[in-house]
């Protein structure tokens, strides 16, 4: 026996999660004929559900764009990814969504079920998202206008402000936004410059979508962008260091770090620029393994501060003792 009620939510769902659903795909799907997957159209059509079809042999479905489905159908692994990734939204510097945040779990709260609710409790009640030390905060808006720049292909125009201090005013033909090391990056080609600039949009003001559109290169690729010139982008100290370990190995510990690693001999060159040095000289020495710096010298002092920090600890000792 089957349920022809669940037959027909299932074809709600699927539509929910497609643009186009051909008649074939669904009975497939649902394991029955072109006839049924009809006759649950006709149903979901009864309902109120507003659905598109096009002609051809067994047609194609959709649901009108813009229609809004209540009841909301999600698994319970569904219900708490969503809650979750809403709430981790600050891990990624957009703690300014709370509110939004706030509003659509409690709209999640009034139309689940509640074995659907409980899920996105346990998430609240029990499940800590805290944003890292090295986190930036971001402004919404911008975050928000420079994506929608980037569907419709418009120019953009902002105030900026350098790592250095300098104040600069900017128009760009934005390719991609970007979140990596606890930053995002508005990524294009700049008009004032003439070439292609990385900015960090924490460091963005007052930026507004112009009437201008351009055509973004087909075959860029953010991360590729990225992962060649992030390593060296606006630091006060550019980093040269070799350390023994095999360039797989590396890649695997420093890839996410904005580190530029190239084998060599028995270990690996890395590359990097950075603001403060104590907390990359601690990682490297967290690594366990053998270290030669060629730059910068304050590097070297780095290290042997941290050596000196290191011996009056292992020298200390309570009261008790």
């Amino acid at each position: 026996m089957y349920d022809p009620i669940q037959r027909v939510l299932t074809v709600l769902e699927i539509l929910q999660a497609r643009d186009f659903v051909s008649g074939a795909e669904l009975a497939e799907r649902l394991e029955v004929d072109l006839r049924t997957v009809q006759r649950y159209i006709v149903r979901l059509k009864d309902l109120s559900v507003p659905i598109e079809s096009s002609r051809g042999v067994g047609g194609a479905y959709r649901l009108r764009p813009g229609y809004r489905l209540p009841p909301l159908l999600l698994t319970n692994e569904e219900a708490f990814a969503l809650s979750l990734g809403l709430r981790a939204l600050r891990q990624v510097g957009l703690a300014a969504f709370a509110p939004a945040t706030e509003g659509a779990l409690a709209k999640l709260g009034r139309v689940l079920p509640q074995a659907l609710r409980e899920s996105v409790q346990t998430v609240e009640d029990v499940v800590a998202v805290e944003p890292g030390p090295w986190v930036v905060s971001t402004s919404v808006d911008c975050l928000i206008r420079a994506a929608s720049a980037i569907r419709a292909s418009r120019r953009v125009r902002f105030g900026y402000e350098s790592h250095s201090g300098a104040a600069t005013r900017r128009e760009i033909e934005p390719y991609a936004v970007l979140h990596t090391d606890g930053r995002w990056y508005l990524i294009g080609f700049c008009l004032t410059r003439q070439a292609m600039r990385t900015f960090r949009l924490d460091r963005v003001t007052e930026l507004e979508v112009g009437q201008a559109s351009f055509e973004r290169p087909a075959e860029f690729d953010a991360r590729s962008y990225l992962k060649e010139r992030m390593p060296f982008v606006q630091s006060d100290y550019q980093i040269d260091v070799w350390i023994d370990m095999r360039l797989e190995e590396a890649e695997r510990h420093f890839a996410p770090w904005r580190i530029a690693t190239e084998a060599e001999g028995e270990g690996t060159r890395l590359r990097c620029g950075r603001d403060r040095l104590e907390l990359f000289a601690a990682m490297l020495l967290s690594m366990g393994r053998r270290i030669v710096v060629h730059s910068p010298a304050e590097l070297r002092g780095t290290f042997k501060e941290l050596a000196r920090q290191a011996l009056l600890a292992a020298e200390s000792s309570c009261a008790e003792d």
